[in-house]
């Protein structure tokens, strides 16, 4: 919950994969955020209504929650525990895997201890530690140098047709296929074909209400 929140804070995505129906939330405590989250990111589960939140449901869906993942990091573990099945199941998909390092003895380091000693994560003591192993660190530059008035040619291979749609979402982000339609004067068939090849590149991104995103 506190990486959801955080990520809510700082202007992220975050997606929760539950271990029960959509018809509910466990722990109820968590609804505020939860209802945050759908507006920045979502909810996902593979149960149909009415399945409660049992024991095995959690270690089940821990295989979406490594699969969706870049990477996954486990901050504390016993010697046993469901972040370690998480952490065996993304080593499987071939995905990174970090734990931050405890000290020797104490029952909640144990986990993680074990993990970087059998070479099945890699060590982290902080996000800059990660940022840096995951190579995010251009990203950040690039981010900085946009702020600062650089600019780069990001999409040099268009089409006249994607070209129009990425200025028309550089003016205005966040944008419907109709409207799309009407601010480039295109045919709404051509508008959804050229959209689909631009999702493709990874240059926009399809978001709940059939909003287009321009990735930055």
């Amino acid at each position: 919950i506190h990486a959801h929140r955080n990520a809510l804070k700082n202007g992220l995505e975050t997606v929760g994969v539950l271990a029960h129906g959509l018809d509910y939330l466990y722990p109820t405590a968590h609804r505020e955020t939860a209802t945050e989250m759908l507006k920045q990111g979502g909810l996902l589960t593979e149960f149909m209504t009415g399945t409660n939140a049992d024991k095995m449901n959690f270690v089940r869906r821990n295989r979406i929650v490594a699969g969706t993942a870049d990477a996954t990091i486990l901050v504390e573990s016993a010697a046993h525990g469901g972040g370690l099945i998480t952490t065996d199941i993304a080593n499987s998909y071939s995905r990174d895997v970090f734990a931050f390092p405890g000290n020797i003895g104490m029952p909640y380091s144990e986990g993680c201890n074990n993990l970087i000693r059998d070479n099945k994560a890699a060590l982290i003591t902080s996000a800059e530690d990660f940022v840096k192993t995951m190579g995010w660190e251009q990203d950040s530059k690039l981010k900085k140098a946009r702020e600062k008035g650089i600019e780069r040619q990001i999409f040099p291979e268009l089409t006249d047709d994607e070209a129009r749609i990425v200025n028309t979402l550089q003016q205005t982000n966040d944008l419907q296929t109709n409207i799309i339609a009407v601010k480039c004067g295109m045919p709404i068939t051509t508008i959804a074909s050229t959209l689909f090849s631009l999702e493709l590149k990874g240059i926009v991104k399809l978001y709940a209400g059939g909003v287009y995103h321009l990735m930055n």
